[in-house]
């Protein structure tokens, strides 16, 4: 997955069709149960013809406390995390887009909230920090990300397989602008932990926004069920087509969505309606 510089409005090359999968999670307290749940559901998804695998937001950890993942942090290219992805990818020979793993940060008492993504030699190709941190509070319930965890800076410009990727895990959907400034894409990729509360309100209306205003093929890959800390988490991993219809989707619990990423559809839909061009400011 390389950098592009921004403000590019011409792909370089005509997308063509693969077939993708999100993996859903309940992520626990230990680790190592968690890395061989991953490692699981990719191969399972790589045996029903995956291509790229989308994998969900804190899937090596849901602590007991907020501050756990700051114990288990890792440099950046190097760690049990990161190595269980890339080995996985190449394992399986799959582009990986491995939800979100803490990643040491400046602050030694905030973490990174890193997408790291994989080819299908298990080089890492690409890395993203989350920019928007959740924050909510309400109905018994508070969230506060920004206590340990710093937020990343750089907006992602990302390309795997000649396609262009736009990237955001799980608050970032709520920013629309955020997604506008990785145009040109084909396809939008969301690790994500949304809460039940949340989840059950926006979840499917914000993704399905996101893939019509964009005209694009969203991937969306969640935690799905209630936390051995207790957190219960919405689920409904899906993938969307260009027109906004869900092509799949799991409500709860652990599993993986599929469908085909179908370089004709996108283009009909951009042929019919272009909307993307029409845009003034």
């Amino acid at each position: 997955m390389n950098a592009k510089p921004p403000g590019r409005l011409k792909q370089e090359t005509p997308m063509h069709t693969l077939r993708a999968a999100a993996v859903q999670m309940v992520s626990g307290t230990r680790p190592e149960e968690n890395i061989r749940t991953m490692q699981r559901l990719v191969e399972k998804a790589a045996d029903a013809g995956a291509d790229w695998v989308v994998l969900p937001e804190y899937w090596p950890l849901m602590g007991a406390g907020d501050a756990d993942k700051l114990a288990v942090a890792e440099p950046l290219g190097n760690g049990v995390f990161q190595t269980a992805l890339s080995e996985t990818a190449k394992q399986n020979r799959v582009v990986l887009f491995g939800g979100t793993v803490p990643l040491q940060s400046p602050d030694p008492d905030k973490v990174f909230n890193t997408l790291p993504v994989y080819g299908r030699n298990g080089e890492c190709i690409g890395i993203y920090h989350k920019m928007h941190l959740f924050g909510y509070s309400g109905l018994g319930e508070r969230y506060a990300e920004a206590d340990t965890i710093s937020a990343g800076a750089g907006v992602p410009h990302f390309s795997a397989d000649g396609i262009n990727v736009a990237a955001g895990v799980c608050y970032d959907l709520r920013f629309p602008e955020f997604f506008r400034a990785q145009l040109p894409f084909e396809v939008m990729v969301l690790p994500a932990a949304f809460t039940y509360t949340t989840g059950k309100a926006h979840w499917e209306l914000l993704l399905r926004a996101r893939a019509v205003e964009n005209q694009c093929y969203v991937i969306a890959s969640a935690q799905g069920g209630t936390h051995e800390n207790g957190r219960r988490t919405f689920g409904h991993s899906m993938i969307i087509d260009p027109w906004g219809g869900i092509l799949d989707v799991l409500p709860e619990g652990e599993g993986m969505v599929t469908a085909e990423i179908d370089a004709r559809r996108l283009q009909s839909v951009r042929t019919r309606l272009p909307a993307l061009a029409h845009r003034r400011l």
